[in-house]
């Protein structure tokens, strides 16, 4: 990457490089009262508690995501662009121990910055020169202050929209709604965004409640790296989305950046390895309580209700790892009073 504004297409250090009850369509709100817009949950409070909850409850550790200094979070965006991130943390620590400050790096030899960059195997060379310069500018023209706006930000050297709010998000909680691959995918399979960049930016500042950037940016990207990735690991991960998410309400796991549906998802198989997870979880469960664990739109009358329900377990009875039972004990297909455990 030899485009000084490129940060801008690059995926940020902070994520990873690479329900009961759906709403009915009447307590769904659309985005800007945009008739075509996707239509968002009614009570976007909830779903904002939801996700900052489960992420300040246990996320991913980074080095800087325990710190708000401008200089250390520019590094560590800089470094991130198409570099592994099992290759950052140490080359990013290492950095900030030659040149723990913005000033200390203008002043540095540029290439002795360049060599350090080169034999931290990070690549593209010239981004060790943009921070360079970058360092510079923060001395010559703002007075060893960075600035905080994501405008005043892009004139840097090397820094592009996407990393200028990267950083005013992280340093100052003061930058817009990051959207990076990450929560595209995350946007598109939850509320049904279409693939369109601007449908994709609008969403994306709807959702994110105001003065949060900090918090919600590193919230919704990791929620697009630990459980919404490629392959997604809703109910593994704990994904505090999955009341409202149309994808995993249907199994449809397509997105932006997964243009084939995965064999898996959204398969027979997939839903019976819900409701052996969910059995292992409980002694036994009856048809209509184990349902709404395993689909979130299960309705015992429904499509995807008792008889659908019936067809999973009466399979995997079939193979020896559920049992099917009447309450009195005897085998019955009055799936009201029927109870469904793991053969032990």
């Amino acid at each position: 990457m030899t485009d000084p504004d490129a940060a801008a297409d690059e995926p940020s250090p902070h994520s990873d490089p690479a329900p009961p009850g759906e709403p009915s369509p009447s307590d769904r709100s659309s985005v800007d009262g945009d008739a075509d817009a996707p239509e968002l949950p009614a009570d976007l409070d909830a779903v904002r508690e939801e996700l900052i909850d489960w992420y300040e409850a246990d996320h991913r550790e980074f080095p800087w995501r325990r710190t708000a200094d401008p200089y250390e979070i520019l590094v560590s965006e800089v470094m991130s662009q198409q570099t592994q991130l099992d290759r950052v943390v140490p080359a990013w620590e290492d950095f900030l121990d030659e040149w723990p400050t913005a000033a200390s790096l203008a002043a540095a030899d540029r290439a002795e910055v360049v060599a350090f960059w080169s034999d931290h195997s990070l690549g593209y060379n010239n981004r060790a020169k943009y921070l360079h310069e970058a360092a510079g500018q923060v001395q010559t023209v703002y007075g060893g202050e960075f600035p905080e706006s994501p405008d005043e930000l892009q004139e840097l050297m090397g820094v592009g929209p996407y990393t200028a709010n990267a950083v005013a998000s992280f340093a100052f909680n003061a930058g817009d709604a990051v959207v990076d691959t990450n929560v595209k995918r995350v946007l598109h399979r939850a509320f049904g965004v279409p693939d369109d960049d601007d449908a994709f930016a609008r969403v994306a500042a709807r959702v994110m409640p105001e003065g949060t950037s900090r918090v919600w940016n590193n919230a919704i990207m990791e929620l697009g790296g630990v459980a919404c990735g490629t392959t997604p690991r809703c109910d593994e991960a704990g994904c505090p989305w999955r009341e409202w998410c149309s994808a995993y309400r249907t199994g449809d796991f397509t997105a932006p950046d997964v243009p084939t549906q995965p064999s898996f998802e959204g398969s027979r198989r997939q839903f019976r390895g819900r409701v052996v997870r969910t059995l292992g979880e409980f002694e036994e469960l009856p048809l209509d309580e184990l349902g709404p664990r395993v689909r979130v739109d299960y309705a015992p009358d429904g499509e995807y209700g008792r008889e659908w329900l019936r067809g999973l377990v009466e399979d995997l009875a079939a193979d020896g790892l559920v049992s099917v039972v009447e309450e009195g004990g005897d085998r019955t297909h009055a799936d009201d009073d029927v109870l469904v455990s793991l053969r032990r």
